[in-house]
């Protein structure tokens, strides 16, 4: 380069400078750029080994979780496997899925791939307990299935339980009861009938003797007579009992049963002195499919049962109610009440608590009220008495 003067040599010189000093401030800038890049580079590596580290722990628990589900899962496949109740998995269209041994063993076969209503089809379903019986060469089973919903997969799992020896302990117990009520029921009859049957041959062996005057010999044959009726009406209650009092049905409004009950109540409540509150006509317009000699008979026990409670100027009472669906028939008393620690035996054959009473009326009454479709039950009134109440269902 050749300069002309003096002046063009130091323009040229200070140009030279100042490329220089750019230069230099170029590369001190790029210098503190690298130095930063750098260290945030080492920001970034030692970042990555802390997350290296924590993805290493977290992979390592789940490895451990891994391990441990699978263990679990061992377990519990061999404990299904060797549950003594059947277990059946079903899909959400009804198939089903898997089934243990003991599944395979209650159902008598696999069923895995086969539809489940195919399997209940070789079950017979017993109403009586809500059992299934497995038909099999050496005897059926009683089983229960029990079902709980899998909200997840909209399938269903299904619990096989044997039941046979519940059933069969079950029945013997029945059994066993129906022979302890047969004996009791033997023994409280022959109490029932010893006493008036001693009482007639006493009077009927003063026959034997030489009476004179023939009054005194009637008494004797009017009081072995009424002994020996007294004999009869106790037997006739029991063959009743043992047989059923209802025999043929019929529309009838509670109006004209009630008619002939307080006919034959009115006299007996009048000759002790107690009140009776009959209005046969209170509920109109509604009838009940009954036998007519049955349930006027389980009224008349009812009303003579009230009676014998209730005091000399007392009252008793019979009321009809329309309840819907039901005829409630009321008997209403001023006695004592009932105890409640004799309440839930009233109704056994047998039972009473009265001096002379063969408990058989209330028997009779329930009897007769679960052979018309309905129920007896009995409380004792706020107000004092109780209250006997017999349902039955409206005709239609």
């Amino acid at each position: 380069m050749v300069f002309t003067n003096d002046s063009e040599a130091a323009a040229a010189m200070v140009s030279s400078l100042n490329d220089q000093q750019q230069l230099e401030a170029a590369f001190e800038q790029f210098n503190a750029v690298s130095s930063q890049l750098i260290d945030a580079y080492r920001q970034l590596e030692v970042q990555v080994n802390v997350l290296n580290a924590q993805l290493d722990e977290a992979n390592n628990q789940l490895r451990k979780q891994r391990d441990e589900n699978a263990a679990l899962a061992e377990r519990l496949g061999l404990l299904l496997k060797v549950l003594p109740a059947g277990v059946v998995e079903l899909s959400n269209l009804g198939e089903v899925i898997a089934q243990n041994l003991a599944a395979e063993s209650l159902l008598s076969g696999c069923y895995i791939g086969e539809s489940w209503s195919d399997a209940l089809e070789k079950l017979q379903r017993c109403e009586a307990d809500d059992t299934y019986a497995s038909a099999e060469e050496e005897g059926a089973r009683r089983l229960t299935l029990q079902y709980q919903d899998l909200p997840a997969s909209g399938g269903r799992i299904v619990l096989i339980h044997d039941v046979s020896r519940l059933h069969q302990l079950t029945s013997e117990l029945a059994r066993q009861q129906k022979l302890a009520s047969m004996g009791s029921m033997a023994a409280s009859l022959a109490h029932q009938l010893r006493t008036p049957l001693a009482s007639a041959m006493l009077y009927t062996a003063n026959l034997k003797q030489d009476i004179p005057r023939p009054e005194d010999r009637a008494r004797f044959v009017d009081k072995s007579l009424a002994r020996m009726r007294a004999l009869e009406g106790l037997i006739q209650n029991m063959l009743g009992f043992v047989r059923g009092q209802v025999s043929s049905l019929e529309d009838a409004e509670p109006a004209s049963l009630l008619e002939d009950v307080c006919a034959v109540m009115a006299p007996q409540c009048h000759d002790k002195g107690v009140h009776f509150d009959c209005n046969p006509h209170a509920v109109s317009a509604i009838t009940v499919l009954v036998d007519r000699k049955a349930l006027q008979g389980a009224l008349i026990n009812l009303l003579e049962n009230a009676l014998q409670f209730t005091p000399s100027g007392g009252q008793i009472a019979l009321r009809v109610l329309d309840d819907a669906q039901a005829v409630l028939f009321q008997v209403e008393d001023d006695g004592p009440g009932v105890d409640p620690s004799v309440m839930d035996r009233i109704f056994e054959p047998f039972f009473t608590s009265r001096p002379g009473g063969t408990g058989l009326g209330l028997a009779i009454v329930k009897k007769v009220a679960e052979e018309l479709g309905g129920d007896v039950r009995c409380y004792n009134k706020a107000s004092g008495g109780a209250c006997f109440e017999l349902k039955l269902p409206r005709a239609g």
